[in-house]
């Protein structure tokens, strides 16, 4: 009887199964494990080319339906490792007119020990290059425009959600931008930790029954068919630890958590739009009802959606944090689910990425008047323009504001004439370094 005939009995079935990625990934290390160990002479050519060709066609999705082994299962990866096997051998088989066996030809001079932590890092990182990283380059790419763009469009600075001193919206936009590139510099970083793969340390690192030269020829056949530049690890060290993996799942847990924070950011300047803050519109938000009872209501129906994106990114973290723990001596025992979830991160956040990116920091649009007037509203403006005015006359002007006047209908209500408001309240001055009371003088 097959293994995988008789793991579903054992392992869970909740129908969570391996993402296209990995299934892509193990077939990629079935297909270079054999070729190097024919040019090892350790296969029959026609075994060869019959593991070839069914590896290829697993790379390609053709037999994802029958990679039916649940996440949930031996912590090591072994029924992935088997499912897979058993798929490409009797594929092979077929292929070739002859008996291939899953374990004796397909599985040769392996372990899954080393297969299935090698293969969700390869799928970790041809993900992140495909998908994460371009992504993270579009929102750094329109946030650094927009920052540009709205470098002069002053608003009120918030604190604590009170009134604070004036800020510019592109001064805004550049915190967020340069939060993310710090992100994008980590994330490349530990992309080339978690390029270090263990094929050939077999069951515990050794290498026993694998050629001495099956790695680097693993690895190089590999890195022929991704152009990803892997290389060898130390095989005690990457199979026992995941935590490469795990840095690499903090990175994205930061980005999430920076995401979460924009993201409120945004909705809190998109609210109203006529009892609360309504700084900005985001027309995209239009294009769907917001209501099935409240016609002609707007929500921001993309921050959100990107919010919930960033709490589950976040609550998988935690996931890996637990994985990365399991496990005794010479094996981790996390390795499929981290596998899994790594996966997932990236797909989510590229996702959410790529949509507040284009819908979102692209189609907001700035109600500059209304910023400007919010701003010119900011009691903490007292604390600027007391030094210029006087005591007495900043303290009578906090009691106009208080009673919803501007500070420059206060102003102009106490005598000052337009160009001396304008001289007072250059809010420009306010967002830059300086002192502007002396400035006055």
């Amino acid at each position: 009887m097959k293994y995988t005939e008789v793991a579903p009995k054992l392992f869970m079935n909740t129908g969570t199964r391996f993402p296209r990625k990995i299934i892509w990934a193990m077939g990629l290390v079935k297909l270079a494990c054999a070729r190097a160990n024919a040019k090892l002479n350790l296969l029959d050519k026609d075994i060869v080319k019959a593991i070839e060709d069914a590896s290829i066609e697993v790379m390609e999705g053709k037999h994802d339906e029958k990679v039916i082994l649940d996440v949930f299962q031996t912590g090591s990866g072994t029924g992935l490792n088997m499912n897979i096997n058993e798929i490409i051998a009797e594929r092979a088989s077929e292929l070739s007119g002859k008996k291939i066996h899953p374990n004796d030809h397909v599985n040769m001079s392996q372990s899954s020990n080393d297969v299935v932590p090698t293969a969700i890092r390869i799928a970790a990182v041809s993900n992140a290059i495909e998908n994460l990283i371009p992504s993270l380059r579009d929102i750094l790419s329109s946030l650094n425009e927009k920052s540009k763009e709205y470098d002069n469009v002053i608003k009120s600075g918030r604190t604590h959600l009170r009134d604070a001193l004036p800020i510019t919206l592109g001064q805004e936009l550049s915190a967020y931008y340069d939060a993310l590139s710090h992100d994008l510099e980590q994330l490349n970083n530990v992309i080339e930790y978690v390029k270090e793969l263990p094929i050939g340390g077999t069951a515990v690192g050794t290498g026993l029954n694998a050629h001495p030269k099956f790695t680097e020829l693993v690895i190089q056949e590999i890195n022929e068919l991704t152009s990803l530049n892997f290389k060898t690890s130390n095989k005690f060290r990457s199979m026992r630890f995941l935590t490469d993996l795990l840095l690499l799942s903090g990175v994205m847990r930061n980005i999430a958590i920076e995401v979460y924070r924009i993201g409120q950011d945004f909705r809190l300047m998109f609210s109203g739009p006529f009892t609360s803050i309504g700084e900005i519109d985001i027309p995209t938000q239009e294009e769907i009802a917001g209501s099935s009872i409240m016609p002609g209501k707007t929500n921001p129906v993309t921050v959100e959606a990107t919010l919930l994106v960033s709490s589950q990114v976040v609550g998988l973290d935690h996931a890996n944090q637990m994985a990365s723990m399991l496990g005794e001596f010479e094996l981790a025992m996390g390795v499929p689910l981290i596998g899994y979830n790594i996966i997932l991160q990236e797909n989510l956040l590229s996702e959410a990425l790529r949509k507040f990116s284009s819908l979102v920091i692209n189609g907001m649009k700035p109600n500059v008047e209304k910023m400007k007037r919010y701003a010119e509203s900011s009691p903490s403006l007292i604390t600027v323009i007391s030094p210029i005015v006087g005591y007495d006359k900043a303290s009578q002007i906090g009691k106009m504001l208080v009673k919803g006047m501007s500070i420059r209908e206060a102003l102009r209500e106490m005598g000052f004439k337009d160009e001396e408001i304008d001289k007072i309240l250059d809010l420009q001055q306010l967002v830059k370094p300086g002192i502007p009371a002396k400035s006055q003088k």
